[in-house]
């Protein structure tokens, strides 16, 4: 039989007793006191390769290119009640009613709304009753964690509240201007991963329960000309295009995903109930992956002018610039939710080419002016990386003394306790279900509908697209303080964190930007202004650059413009030049310092700005070996890797190496069967351009091999019913930690820990013959195995 053991840990740190079977775990630590046992050894970390890669110009890093953009989405936590019919027949029967309340189940109040889909509202539905409460008296409603309540508006109370163009009646006439208003004759690109099987139905639905403009619909299939024909004047479009992660045009549609297909769904409504009458291309790549947005982006920019929408984000990091040339597309606009987890600032939104879209709180009660306060999930901050943009260097309040690209520019109601109606579809099903939808996500789609409809009007003008809107509404706008009154209503109260600038206030601030559109106003101030502000010089950052002889340099030129440039170098050391695109190149750099300056010259105003980069090329350096100390076991295959830092690829040898020993063209040191001694083993390493060496020294202990386990159990005699006693000593060379294992216990017989011997113990032996058997078996897998007789005597 075997004998079950009480757990018992050494507070010494030297031995311990597991209860497992009949097994003794012992783990000699070295010593009887002060010691850590072997429990509290702690992992030794692995020494990794490293290595220096050279990205190309707008290509995302591999570490960058792998990470996960998410969606900037909330829904407030409760399915809604179907909406009324009121706007099916008449489009603006809601506008002059207070919104939708609904009551939040008790039991689903404290859900998270950060992408939460109908799957988890339908799953908390079916286990809680439905709850009434009436909305407040003045016809707000309280943000969603403090209350039980929350409020959804329709197109129409939106249209209402923000002061754009009301619809006009189903099957009217509209004139070229009254067509403009609704944004005919422009393309609004949505850029998001994964696909919705249901996005045109959800669409249909939307449209027909709020009586906005049907549109017609189809999927771009690949290999279809590029750009695209010109968006209609007179009608919607709705078209999906799948994207491939290099930006190409596929038949293959991306995988489904719950999320992204609910943030799908509320981008493409809410760009179309802004701009009804603009075609919507909805670019799904085929995952959230930075390379596959940016891809999908890149697709945007081959289908011709238009404004993109992309309500999804992600940390900021030292690559953001690397992919900035993807937002500089020819007539085309660039905006991205700002994020939805509070204070903090995030790409594609802090790039100075995108027009940055952070939220509100609206309470709107069907007249009057809209009330709005700072949404406390709203992203937003100062760049890290990113330098001051020249239109944020202007004067509107709250802007200057920025140290670096502020974040957001403008607002739209993003809390989803003040949310908007969304039509969603299940896969499978053609059940339509309605949530109240907020986040960043809901305001960039609208102010992309804002941009749309201002460009329409331009056209309508004779002048050209927007593109960048930013210098018309910080330098045109923003800095005139009756302008930005007209076209901005100032939010000044709400938070989104504790921080000293996590507080919205009077002019620009982090939450909201400028703040939210009276779209009347601006819209007349975007669609009769022209693109570019008062002329003003290019901005060029000086730099610091660094770079080493043989190796080829190259870096791009940071300048912000309101139009393009030409570049000039001054100073340049021979074979150092300059591309049309600001990509300075040396295919060949000489050992030196150098001060060159870079001129940008505006190609339309003919000013021009400079700054000087200075230059330092350091002298080739030989590889550096690193020295090493290691041990072995004689008899036991060794295996090393050699640390080397060298500019490029190495060859290597070897001086003093015992015989067998081998180095590899990795750099892998090899000795299969090692001999017991010391050894000073020279590793060199030469450079294969430059023919320099550098070396490092190993020195090697090979050892004999430890023995295994020693077992010592003397036999016992006794008597039968006089205790017996006696000691199994166990011990290791190797100082290993060892399992014993004994078999052959008679009843009665009792073992316990004592140091580096387990004490037997038996208080009333029986008359017979025993036999104990003992084995000990360490952490390399040595064994040992003793048996103990026990023999016990009538008298």
């Amino acid at each position: 039989m075997q004998q079950q053991f009480p757990q018992i840990r050494s507070t010494r740190g030297g031995w311990a007793v597991l209860a497992a079977s009949a097994s003794v775990l012992l783990a000699a630590c070295g010593g009887g006191s002060g010691g850590n046992s072997a429990s509290e050894a702690q992992a030794v970390p692995v020494a990794l390769s490293e290595a220096t890669l050279v990205v190309p110009a707008e290509t995302l890093p591999a570490a960058a290119a792998t990470m996960l953009a998410e969606p900037a989405f909330h829904v407030a936590p409760v399915l809604l009640e179907e909406p009324d019919d009121l706007d099916e027949s008449d489009n603006a029967a809601s506008a002059s009613i207070k919104p939708h309340v609904q009551a939040v189940p008790s039991e689903q109040a404290a859900m998270a709304t950060r992408h939460l889909t109908v799957d988890a509202l339908q799953t908390a539905r079916r286990m809680q009753p439905r709850m009434t409460l009436p909305l407040n008296p003045d016809g707000s409603v309280a943000p969603l964690a403090a209350s039980t309540a929350v409020s959804t508006y329709t197109p129409a109370q939106i249209r209402a509240a923000y002061g754009l163009p009301a619809l006009p009646a189903a099957g009217a006439a509209l004139s070229a201007a009254q067509a403009a208003q609704l944004g005919a004759g422009q393309t609004i690109y949505i850029v998001d991963a994964q696909h919705d099987p249901n996005v045109v139905a959800e669409l249909n639905a939307f449209n027909q329960k709020f009586g906005l403009p049907a549109c017609t619909s189809r999927t771009i299939a690949a290999g279809t000309a590029l750009p695209l024909a010109a968006a209609s004047t007179s009608g919607c479009e709705f078209a999906v295009a799948y994207s491939s992660a290099s930006g190409t045009l596929t038949n293959t549609a991306p995988a489904y995903d719950s999320g992204w297909a609910t943030e799908i769904t509320l981008d493409v409504q809410w760009a179309h109930a802004t701009a009804p009458l603009a075609r919507i291309v909805l670019i799904e790549a085929p995952d959230a992956s930075l390379n596959s947005l940016i891809g999908a982006v890149r697709l945007a920019n081959t289908m011709g002018p238009g404004v993109v929408s992309m309500s999804f984000g992600a940390n900021e990091g030292s690559w953001t610039s690397s992919v900035d040339a993807a937002f500089t597309g020819a007539g085309m606009s660039y905006l991205a939710a700002t994020g939805d987890s509070g204070a903090a600032v995030s790409w594609p939104a802090v790039s100075a080419n995108v027009l940055a879209v952070g939220g509100t709180s609206l309470t709107y009660t069907g007249s009057g002016a809209r009330r709005e306060t700072g949404w406390s999930g709203t992203g937003g901050g100062v760049s890290a990386y990113v330098p001051t943009p020249a239109y944020q260097k202007s004067a509107v309040p709250g802007v200057g003394g920025l140290a670096s690209r502020g974040v957001a520019d403008v607002a739209f109601n993003a809390d989803p306790a003040t949310g908007q109606f969304v039509a969603v579809i299940q896969p499978g099903s053609s059940a339509v279900n309605w949530i109240s939808a907020g986040g960043t996500s809901l305001s960039t789609p609208q102010w992309a509908g804002l941009v749309a409809v201002a460009n329409a009007m331009r056209a309508q003008a004779g002048k050209p697209a927007l593109g960048a809107p930013h210098i018309a509404l910080y330098g045109q706008i923003g800095a005139i303080p009756g302008s930005y009154a007209a076209a901005f209503a100032d939010v000044t109260t709400g938070a989104d964190g504790s921080c000293a600038s996590c507080t919205a206030r009077t002019g620009y601030d982090h939450l909201t930007g400028l703040g939210t559109p009276n779209a009347a106003a601006l819209l007349s101030a975007l669609g009769g202004s022209s693109a570019s502000a008062p002329p003003t010089a290019p901005v060029v950052t000086a730099a610091a650059i660094s770079g080493k002889v043989g190796t080829p340099l190259s870096f791009s030129v940071t300048v912000s413009a309101a139009n393009p440039v030409t570049y000039t170098l001054s100073g340049a050391p021979s074979g150092m030049s300059i591309n049309t695109s600001g990509v300075v190149s040396w295919a060949s750099p000489v050992a030196g310092s150098y001060a060159v300056t870079v001129v940008a010259r505006d190609s339309k105003t003919a000013l021009s700005g400079q700054a000087v980069y200075s230059v330092k090329i350091d002298p080739p350096t030989a590889p550096t070996v690193a020295s090493a100390s290691i041990n072995a076991t004689a008899g036991t295959p060794l295996s090393f890797n050699v640390a080397v830092t060298a500019s490029n690829a190495v060859s290597y040898t070897l001086a003093g190496a015992p015989t067998g020993m081998t180095i590899s063209t990795s750099g892998v040191l090899s000795w299969a069967n090692p001999l017991v001694g010391s050894y000073t083993v020279t590793v060199r390493a030469k450079d294969s351009k430059t023919g320099l060496t550098g070396q490092g020294v190993i020195k090697l202990t090979v050892a004999a091999p430890v023995a295994g386990p020693v077992i010592k159990a003397p036999p016992l005699t006794g008597v039968a019913g006089v205790p017996l006693s006696g000691t199994i000593s166990v011990s290791n060379p190797s100082g290993q930690s060892l399992s014993v294992t004994i078999t052959g216990i008679p009843m009665g017989v009792t073992l316990a820990l004592s140091g580096q011997s387990i004490l037997l113990n038996w208080a009333r032996p029986v008359t017979g013959g025993y036999t104990l058997t003992i084995t000990a078996k360490d952490a390399s897998g040595k064994t040992a195995q003793v048996t103990m007789p026990i023999t016990i005597t009538a008298k």
